[in-house]
C-alpha cells in the first residue's frame, strides 16, 4: 500500500533525476530481493557470531592473565620468590599471545561486519563488486586463522606451565 502511494513520487524521480535517496528507496522496495540479501548474510553473521564467542573466550583467560599480573606487580620485588619471577616472565608472555588473538579475532570481526554491509549494498547498486566481497571473505579467514593460532600458542604455553631453567 505504501510502495503504490509513493509509485508515482518514484516515477518522477526516474524521469526528473530526484535525489539518490529516492532512487535507493525505489530499489528497496522489493521484498523478494531483500528476502535473498538477508539469506545471502546468514552465513557471514553467523561467523561474526562464533567471533564473539571465541572472543569471550579470549577475553576471560585474559583477565584472568592480567589479575595474576597484577598481584604480582603488586608485591615489592625483594618480596617475590623464585617462583614468581618465573611465573611473571611466563604470564608476560601469555599476555603477548592473547593481545595477538585478541588483535586479529577482533580485525576478522570488522571484516566480516564490513562483509555483511557490503552484502547489501551490492544488491542495489549496478557495480559489481563480487571480487571485493570474496576477497574480503578471504581476508576474514586469514585474519581468523592467524588469531586462532595465536590463541592455540597461549594454550600451549598455559599447558606446558611456568617452567624451572634446568642448569
Amino acid at each position: 500500500m505504501v510502495f503504490d502511494l509513493l509509485a508515482p513520487v518514484a516515477a518522477l524521480a526516474a524521469e526528473a533525476r530526484l535525489p539518490f535517496a529516492l532512487e535507493i528507496f525505489e530499489r528497496t522496495a522489493s521484498t523478494p530481493r531483500v528476502q535473498q540479501v538477508v539469506q545471502l548474510s546468514l552465513a557471514p553473521a553467523f561467523l561474526l557470531s562464533g567471533i564473539g564467542a571465541v572472543m569471550n573466550v579470549i577475553m576471560s583467560r585474559m583477565i584472568w592473565i592480567a589479575k595474576r599480573i597484577e598481584t604480582i606487580e603488586d608485591k615489592m620485588e625483594e618480596h617475590r620468590t623464585p617462583r614468581q619471577v618465573r611465573e611473571f616472565g611466563w604470564l608476560m608472555r601469555r599476555r603477548k599471545l592473547m593481545q595477538g588473538a585478541i588483535l586479529f579475532s577482533t580485525a576478522a570481526a570488522v571484516m566480516i561486519s564490513a562483509v555483511i554491509m557490503l552484502l547489501f549494498i551490492s544488491a542495489y547498486i549496478t557495480s559489481q563488486i563480487g571480487t571485493v566481497i570474496a576477497f574480503m571473505w578471504v581476508l576474514t579467514m586469514a585474519l581468523l586463522v592467524t588469531g586462532l593460532g595465536f590463541f592455540l600458542l597461549e594454550t600451549r604455553l598455559a599447558a606446558i606451565g611456568a617452567q624451572i631453567p634446568r642448569d
